[in-house]
């Protein structure tokens, strides 16, 4: 049975979903939005780009080996020292000329850098799995830790069986906010009778609320149970782009 996304699973396909972003430096996590992070690798206040370099080398490094997060502290920890980046500092906001102080590099900062960037990147590496296999297993069952921490709406979803192509897992898919632990469950049709469950015959309802990005005032709907700015799935734009880099090129071979 195809595994929920895990940090220990083969890396090949999150590291090259990973490799393949680009830089983009930020002063909020706002500055760079949902799917962006797709396409670039961001640390919220870290403006030199010679130091983020470092800190994607060393998550590429953690994806790639199994790295825990004490070894990737243990990489990195002394570069960002060394480079004044740690503790509390005074940092212009590039978008309003104010002068604030902010939280550079520390331990909690460090520990949600290696979550954030290991569970999006094995889990767009799922859903190019689940791409793979959805003839033979074409669907996904909602599967939370289900402890004292888990969110209420993520418990509720838990063992919710839908198709892999239904439109809740656009927004859905997780992790669904920082911190989030949940994962998914590819499941072939007789996985899903032998289990004794059932493909829901629709989604959960979703309900939502507002949310404006103090970064650019713009205002969205963001489904409850969703951290502001993960309502998306990681990899899928990824892998929208290159179905139709690869429609147009067949195209264009038809065409010669």
């Amino acid at each position: 049975m195809p595994a929920q996304a895990r940090f220990d699973l083969p890396p090949e396909k999150a590291l090259a979903f990973f490799r393949a972003k680009g830089y983009a430096t930020s002063f909020a996590w706002q500055d760079v939005w949902r799917e962006e992070h797709d396409a670039a690798f961001t640390v919220a206040k870290m403006m030199q780009v010679d130091l983020l370099r470092d800190v994607r080398d060393a998550v590429d490094k953690a994806i790639a080996t199994g790295q825990t997060f004490e070894q990737f502290r243990d990489e990195i920890e002394l570069r960002l020292v060394e480079a004044g980046w740690w503790g509390k500092a005074e940092m212009t906001d590039p978008d309003t000329g104010e002068v604030k102080v902010v939280q550079l590099g520390s331990p909690r900062r460090l520990r949600t850098i290696y979550r954030t960037n290991l569970q999006t990147a094995y889990a767009a590496g799922h859903w190019a799995e689940i791409q793979d296999n959805q003839v033979d297993a074409p669907y996904l069952m909602y599967d939370a830790v289900d402890d004292a921490s888990t969110r209420d709406e993520h418990r509720a979803w838990d063992g919710t069986v839908l198709p892999a192509s239904d439109p809740w897992w656009a927004t859905h898919f997780p992790p669904n906010d920082w911190g989030c632990r949940c994962g998914v469950i590819q499941l072939s049709a007789d996985q899903v009778e032998a289990m004794g469950l059932k493909v829901a015959t629709k989604a959960p309802a979703i309900t939502t609320r507002e949310y404006t990005n103090p970064r650019t005032g713009e205002v969205t709907r963001v489904p409850n149970g969703i951290g502001p700015g993960w309502d998306y799935n990681p990899g899928a734009s990824r892998l929208a782009d290159l179905q139709r880099q690869l429609a147009d090129k067949t195209r264009d071979l038809n065409a010669d």
